[in-house]
Order: C-alpha cells, then sequence, then structure tokens
C-alpha cells in the first residue's frame, strides 16, 4: 500500500512526523504538508499563484498553499507516487462537530476521497498532547483494516483521538457529528496607528453533545469515528423547498 500523509498544522508538526514514522512500518509513505500552520483553512486551494515545493532533510515535502493543495498535488503523480489513501494529521486538537466545516485537517483528507481506500482525518483531543505515539498506533490498526472496510464512495473517515496512553483509552466509537453553539465573538485590537482588527475568537460550546455524538465518545476517553462525506445535500428539505417554490409562482 501507497499512503500519502497530510496535516494541516505544518510540515515541522510532531504529530506529522509520529503518523507519518508508524505508517512507514506497514507501507510507503509520502508527506506532503503545508510550510506552515494552516489551521482553519478548511476546504480552500491556492488558485492566485503557483506553488513552490520545498524537499527537507528527512524526505518530507512542504509546499507554501493549503492542505488541499498538498494533497492535490500529492495525489496526483507529480511526485512520482500514486497514493491508495490519504491520512491527515495528527491534528493538535479535536475536530468535532461543526469543527469539520472549518477543518485543514479534515479538508487534505476530503481532497483524497478519490482515491482506493477511504481516507482518514486524524485529530488529538489535546491542544498540546502528550500520547501521539499511542494515537499513531490506533491509526495503524485502522489502516491494517482498512481494506477490508465497506463504504460508500467518496467517504472520510474523521478520527477523534483521547489524548491517553492507549491501555487507558475506553474503546473506539463509530459516531454522529454532534453541534456547536455559535462562535464567541470576534476579540477587536488597537494596531500601532490607532486602526482597530479584528481576531477570531474559540470555537461555541458543544451544544449536542448527547450518547451517540463524536464530542460524548471523546468526553468518555473513546476513540471516535465519524463517517462523513462531501455532498452537502440536505434531501429532507428538498421537498419542502419545492412546495415553498410552488407558493411563490
Amino acid at each position: 500500500m501507497k499512503i500519502l500523509v497530510s496535516n494541516d498544522d505544518g510540515v515541522f508538526a510532531p504529530g506529522l512526523a509520529i503518523l507519518a514514522e508508524t505508517l512507514a512500518t506497514i507501507a510507503d509513505v509520502l508527506v506532503v504538508a503545508p510550510d506552515r500552520n494552516c489551521s482553519g483553512a478548511s476546504n480552500s486551494l491556492t488558485l492566485d499563484r503557483p506553488l513552490n515545493v520545498t524537499r527537507h532533510d528527512n524526505g518530507f515535502i512542504s509546499l507554501n498553499g493549503t492542505p488541499t493543495d498538498c494533497v492535490h498535488l500529492g495525489s496526483s503523480g507529480i511526485f512520482d507516487f500514486q497514493p491508495d489513501l490519504v491520512v491527515s494529521g495528527i491534528n493538535a486538537g479535536p475536530n468535532l462537530g461543526d469543527d469539520v466545516l472549518y477543518s485543514g485537517t479534515v479538508a487534505a483528507a476530503m481532497e483524497g476521497r478519490h482515491l482506493k481506500y477511504p481516507p482518514l482525518a486524524v485529530s488529538s483531543g489535546s491542544f498540546n498532547p502528550h500520547h501521539l505515539a499511542d494515537s499513531a498506533q490506533v491509526i495503524l490498526q485502522l489502516v491494517r483494516e482498512i481494506e477490508s472496510l465497506n463504504v460508500a464512495s467518496r467517504t472520510v473517515l474523521n478520527v477523534n483521538i483521547p489524548d491517553l496512553p492507549l491501555a487507558e483509552l475506553g474503546g473506539v466509537h463509530v459516531t454522529r457529528l454532534g453541534h456547536r453553539e455559535m462562535a464567541e465573538k470576534p476579540i477587536p485590537t488597537e494596531d500601532p496607528r490607532g486602526n482597530i482588527r479584528y481576531w477570531i475568537a474559540g470555537a461555541g460550546i458543544a451544544a449536542d453533545r448527547d450518547p451517540g455524538t463524536d464530542f460524548f465518545a471523546i468526553e468518555e476517553g473513546c476513540v471516535s469515528i465519524t463517517p462523513i462525506h462531501a455532498d452537502m445535500t440536505q434531501f429532507s428539505g428538498m421537498d419542502n423547498v419545492a412546495e415553498w417554490l410552488e407558493k411563490t409562482q
């Protein structure tokens, strides 16, 4: 198997190195990652300029672009490597519920949805993780069995792992996405010229953390795996919209 590993924390992130090293024990691995932290980049592509490719001493490749750029180029064969699978991470901090809309970690995995096996987006439950090697072992086991997974095409597995030793994990749960409340208000700050600028504030707290959600699994010390996909059609609303349109004619 050939695996393309990427992330959104940047090419020098420790979670990336541990994940790549671990997966290299069972597969051929190519690492293509952003040259800087791109958290929150979502599925953006760089279309206004060409991308620079930098090869590092450890064999990793970085681009001055987004996580999606990295997988887009890394899976196209321009590096003489045609991957069967994309694994993105290990992200420092969880990607739960609405986070998947903004996450560069999830976006990198999503860009690999056309390949042979369902891609994995991998996040630690801690923004300052101490058990990345244990998390990588969880992913190693999932990848070992990925060939036997039967899911719809273009499915992505969003995996969140509590920052715990392997022996303390409470199992693996298949979950649905929970939901957050509205994000906190942007934080104003004044620059040296007297202009008001704004920092994007923290994500909203979990509004739906019921049993069966990814939030609940992580709170219980369990690995959460949520199958997600790129088709954002709200099928249950199509009839309602059609009826509404008939009334407006």
